[in-house]
């Protein structure tokens, strides 16, 4: 780098305030003070008032925290002081990031501590809870998506009219794709593109069928990095499976038919493998009474990989799969079951079996009233699995279980995400959910 460490005075909202070049270009390239820098980092002479200070018309005192925290790297915050005022500072001098990232630290399951509980807006249970890219959430409950952003504050409620949402993803932090219900009689259903700041509607995916817009119900959803959409769908003739849409336009692209005797467009979970570029899509019980679980590859048009409990023996303690992710490191696919058990199995063999960890039943005590489903995420190598009111964390290659994040007010976790360096879990009763954040490293 070639910037100097020349002193430099502003003068914002008339207090004085004098630092060094070195100090602005640990705002980074793209804040307003990198601005101030050449493209070899050394300080450029801009146009400045009679005092030859640099004149910015902002607020002073959140001012003196973000260039103390440019200094130091750590966020003191006065208690006089809105926060709320203090992160609109930051978005303007583009030092928002810094100020995150000195809130919370990188996510690590294992450092995790609970800095919030928010309270949901209505009784009964939560369909699903997704995490924000900038840290911020939405809650989909009934008909209607509730969406906080980072500072979780509420933004308009994007609401769908009686039709029961199923599922909820973040297409960027601009835009939330929500999948719903048919309603029939109404000939509407399928899935929509809303704005995350203002709930209003600004696409609708469409299926076609034999070259006719069907209306259909949209279930599970999963996105790509080659921008597309993909959902499971349920028509009222034939047009059962996963449909493919283009991010960019909307339009549809593809669908895969689901085949004679297996079940794609009731699935409860997909997800998209960036390696092998196919699609995991697992139908779980109780939504039917067998398990499939599948690979599609929408190259070639084929089901790669499948399995199903179908015939299979089934151990009184063992139960049913209720959840499943792909892990492709390790070749295989990740199981739960009822009791939080974990299973393995290895995607190299189609129709193998499911090799069980350790019997060592992780829940203990009695059953709660109204028990959830387990739930699996995997993030940067750590395992999470949700049972009852809490969150198990597995790490290494064995997957050890090496913490238990818990909380006893809000009831039983019915679903958690994991995204903007944050973990989101919503319990059942009145939808309160939880966030999960690491604290930041200590200065030394």
């Amino acid at each position: 780098m070639g910037y100097q460490t020349d002193r430099v005075r502003f003068n914002v909202g008339g207090r004085i305030f004098e630092t060094t070049a070195t100090t602005l270009a640990n705002a980074g390239r793209n804040s307003l003070f990198g601005a101030m820098f050449d493209d070899s980092w050394n300080l450029q002479q801009l146009d400045k008032n009679n005092s030859n200070d640099y004149f910015i018309d902002r607020n002073p005192d959140c001012f003196a925290v973000l260039l103390d925290l440019l200094r130091t790297n750590e966020l003191c915050v006065p208690a006089n002081m809105s926060e709320k005022l203090l992160y609109r500072e930051a978005v303007y001098y583009g030092l928002l990031d810094h100020v995150r990232s000195a809130k919370w630290g990188p996510f690590d399951g294992n450092r995790l501590w609970l800095s919030r509980t928010v309270a949901g807006q209505a009784p009964g249970d939560g369909t699903a809870i997704r995490a924000g890219p900038d840290g911020g959430c939405c809650v989909a409950h009934g008909c209607m998506v509730h969406v906080y952003d980072w500072m979780l504050d509420e933004h308009p409620t994007i609401n769908l009219d009686y039709q029961r949402v199923n599922d909820v993803g973040w297409l960027d932090s601009e835009n939330i794709v929500v999948s719903v219900c048919e309603r029939l009689g109404r000939g509407d259903g399928g899935m929509g593109l809303f704005s995350s700041s203002s709930g209003e509607l600004r696409d609708k995916f469409q299926v076609s069928h034999e070259n006719q817009v069907k209306s259909f119900t949209a279930g599970a959803l999963s996105f790509s990095s080659d921008y597309k959409i993909f959902s499971s769908c349920k028509g009222r003739s034939n047009e059962y499976g996963i449909g493919v849409w283009d991010q960019v336009t909307g339009k549809q692209t593809d669908f895969f038919y689901e085949p004679l005797g297996w079940s794609l467009g009731d699935a409860d979970k997909l997800q998209w493998l960036n390696g092998s570029n196919c699609l995991l899509v697992a139908t779980l019980f109780p939504r039917k009474d067998n398990c499939y679980i599948s690979l599609l590859d929408f190259r070639e048009k084929k089901m790669v990989w499948s399995w199903s409990d179908m015939g299979a023996p089934m151990m009184v303690d063992e139960k049913r799969v209720r959840d499943a992710i792909a892990m492709e490191e390790s070749n295989s696919i990740c199981v739960v079951n009822e009791y939080e058990d974990l299973g393995f199995i290895d995607i190299r063999n189609s129709g193998g079996s499911v090799r069980w960890s350790s019997r060592s039943k992780l829940m203990k005590g009695k059953m709660p009233d109204e028990p959830c489903y387990p739930k699996l995420a995997l993030h940067e190598g750590q395992l999470f699995s949700s049972m009852n009111d809490s969150i198990s964390v597995f790490c290494g290659p064995d997957w050890v279980l090496t913490s238990r994040l818990r909380r006893s007010y809000g009831g039983s976790i019915c679903d958690f995400s994991i995204g903007g360096d944050r973990l989101f879990a919503l319990h059942s009763e009145e939808n309160v959910f939880d966030i999960w954040e690491t604290p930041p490293a200590p200065i030394i």
